[in-house]
């Protein structure tokens, strides 16, 4: 479908990469990754025509159609989200007044036997198959379908585009592309102003989706259930791996290894051959092989290894000054904004060391919520209140704009930082994206990402025992979201995170709110604990809204009812399975407790059982102990919360 052979681009002298060559078959589904600034966007543009290459040939084949969804783009402010989205079937539309005017002539017309005649049926012949094939019959369906699916609303249809945010509108325009049906979607950072259902949705999408797929994404998790190859750019190169990220990861760190080893070899080959070159220089009888080591060096292809190896950062936030246990009391809580309420109800109480996350559609009260926590807007009912001694860190999508446009990047950080921490500011800049000449350049001319990277480095530097940060990642490339992901997780303080990123909130929260409808929703577990029961969820709500819909005829209520049966059959196993499993928990509980009050009573009189205080693995069986009891208690809380659910 697209090929690339032997593609060099520079600009200014100065290449970007070269000697790129592969090919995109039907069907495919690939994620384009590396470092920022390696050419990835690049790449999309060479495939769209908008970059021409320097060297080598780009080739659309025959019949293939191109869609793109770049990072940034002009929308439209002309019309209502319908008819905006409708605008994607301007061929439909097209081959429909077409279809109708040939039927028109043919219904007047009896020279049946004319070759003017026949070319007319073959011309609505080819016109109806295209029209059924771009989805024609179906459009108002799949308009309805992928509006919904992206997180709109059906009240939502009819409002004008230019109600919507910036982000809601480049959701219009994905829609609008995916309803094009290209024959290759290519997508850089699709899933940037997303919520976490849309994500889903989108993913479950494109895996079904027809034609073929090239994304660019740092959303881990997005590439592993979408993609099942990785094509890398690094060094100016690309390597292609016909295997989804995460196993990619693996596969790179092995040819990372590779060439470390072969560029330890060439790199002593190299110093020899120096060496000798140096020390018989000036002898006539080595002069021959002298000037064949100089050959054979000027010939040498060195080995290039990507100097930005994660592995060698490992970067913390300073220690968190102790707040109370308490430190942050929510009851009752909403906000309105004149007569649109955005949420209301909110009862949260969060503990010291607890990280949580707040999940959820766009616009249903997630940065409201944060915002109200650190005092920056009033909520109109219920209260908030702070702990003793908290000192709040937040991150907000416009932090880049706080900062002083005069500072280098070097300074903003220099300013806050305090103690040993001033001596790794070069280290800290670097991991997130900032290098030679880049940290003596001025706030005020960096880009927005950049800021906000800046932004996201300097807050690492100075001491909070809460962190509320809304959407850190948007900006990162997957090496800085994995420092920040590191420095998170060892993070000693409480966290509020607003992310949409699956693979970045996994292993750092432990208890989710999600947002939706109006109220605030508390989940025991972490991000995909929650994705699992919020799935679960949603099949029990279309259950109720099945047993809830009138019979429309004999027929649909057989069906529905075998459709209940069956949900009923499944619920009643899954029913089973939970109360078997708590019965086996709290058994295990049972026995715990038992060996626990066994050892408190033998540790209370150590002499009289025979028990050496001294050992150090007398006190290591009784903490492990205790430790399997919080474990079980903790698992006996989430089956009991499952169970809940699914017979409520």
């Amino acid at each position: 479908m697209v090929s690339l052979d032997n593609v060099t681009v520079s600009f200014s002298g100065t290449e970007l990469f070269s000697g790129v060559s592969f090919l995109i078959n039907p069907k495919e589904r690939v994620g384009l990754v590396g470092k920022n600034g390696a050419g990835k966007t690049t790449i999309l543009k060479l495939i769209t025509g908008e970059q021409p290459a320097s060297e080598g040939k780009v080739t659309i084949f025959e019949d293939c159609t191109v869609g793109y969804l770049p990072q940034q783009m002009r929308v439209t402010d002309t019309t209502s989200l319908v008819d905006e989205t409708a605008k994607a079937f301007d061929e439909v539309l097209t081959l429909e007044a077409e279809i109708a005017k040939i039927n028109e002539q043919l219904a007047v017309r009896t020279d049946y036997d004319s070759e003017d005649y026949e070319n007319m049926l073959h011309r609505l012949n080819d016109a109806t198959d295209r029209y059924h094939l771009l989805g024609g019959a179906s459009r108002d369906a799949d308009i309805e379908r992928t509006l919904l699916g992206l997180g709109f609303r059906r009240e939502e249809f009819s409002k004008p585009t230019s109600a919507f945010s910036g982000g809601w509108r480049m959701r219009i325009e994905l829609a609008k592309l995916l309803l094009r049906h290209p024959s290759i979607l290519l997508l850089d950072e699709p899933t940037n102003h997303l919520d976490i259902e849309s994500i889903q949705w989108l993913e479950n999408y494109l895996k079904e989706y027809s034609g073929s797929v090239l994304l660019i994404s740092h959303d881990r998790a997005f590439l592993d259930n979408v993609t099942n190859r990785t094509i890398e750019l690094s060094c100016g190169k690309l390597y292609d791996y016909k295997v989804p990220y995460s196993r990619f990861v693996e596969l790179r760190a092995e040819r990372r290894e590779q060439q470390m080893a072969a560029f330890a070899n060439q790199k002593r080959m190299i110093e020899k051959s120096e060496e000798f070159i140096e020390r018989f220089r000036y002898k006539p009888t080595k002069s021959n092989q002298v000037q064949s080591r100089i050959k054979q060096l000027e010939k040498i292809e060195r080995i290039e290894i990507d100097d930005e190896d994660t592995s060698v950062f490992n970067i913390k936030f300073p220690p968190a000054p102790r707040s109370g246990q308490i430190v942050a009391e929510i009851k009752e809580a909403g906000k309105s904004f004149g007569a649109h309420k955005v949420f209301s109800g909110a009862n949260i109480t969060i503990e010291r060391g607890e990280k949580i996350a707040f999940v959820g559609r766009n616009g249903e009260g997630k940065t409201t919520l944060a915002r109200m926590i650190i005092g920056e807007l009033p909520a109109s009912e219920g209260t908030i209140r702070l702990g003793a001694n908290v000192n709040v860190g937040y991150y907000a999508q416009n932090q880049d704009d706080l900062m002083n446009g005069d500072f280098t990047v070097f300074d903003t950080l220099d300013k806050v930082a305090v103690g040993d921490i001033r001596t790794r500011l070069r280290d800290i800049l670097g991991a997130f994206l900032f290098h030679g000449e880049d940290i003596d350049k001025k706030v005020k001319v960096l880009s927005g990402g950049e800021r906000s990277r800046l932004a996201m480095a300097r807050m690492m530097l100075e001491p909070r025992n809460l962190l509320v940060l809304d959407e850190p990642t948007n900006h990162m490339d997957m090496r800085s979201k994995d420092i920040l992901k590191n420095a998170l997780q060892k993070y000693d303080g409480t966290l509020i995170l607003v992310s949409h990123d699956r693979d970045f909130l996994d292993g750092i929260v432990d208890k989710v709110y999600e947002f939706r409808d109006g109220g605030v929703k508390e989940y025991l577990g972490g991000i995909y604990y929650f994705l699992e029961k919020r799935q679960l969820e949603s099949l029990h709500e279309v259950e109720i809204k099945q047993k809830e819909e009138p019979a429309i005829s004999t027929t649909t209520t057989t069906s529905r009812g075998k459709e209940e049966y069956l949900q009923r059959k499944e619920n009643e196993k899954e029913i089973r399975r939970i109360k078997n499993a708590i019965t086996k928990v709290e058994s295990d509980i049972e026995r715990l407790e038992g060996e626990i009050a066994a050892w408190d009573t033998k540790l209370a009189n150590p002499e009289e059982h025979g028990i050496d205080i001294t050992d150090a693995n007398v006190f290591a069986t009784y903490n492990e102990l205790k430790k399997q009891l919080d474990h079980q208690m903790h698992e006996w809380e989430k089956l009991n919360y499952e169970l809940d659910i699914v017979t409520n």
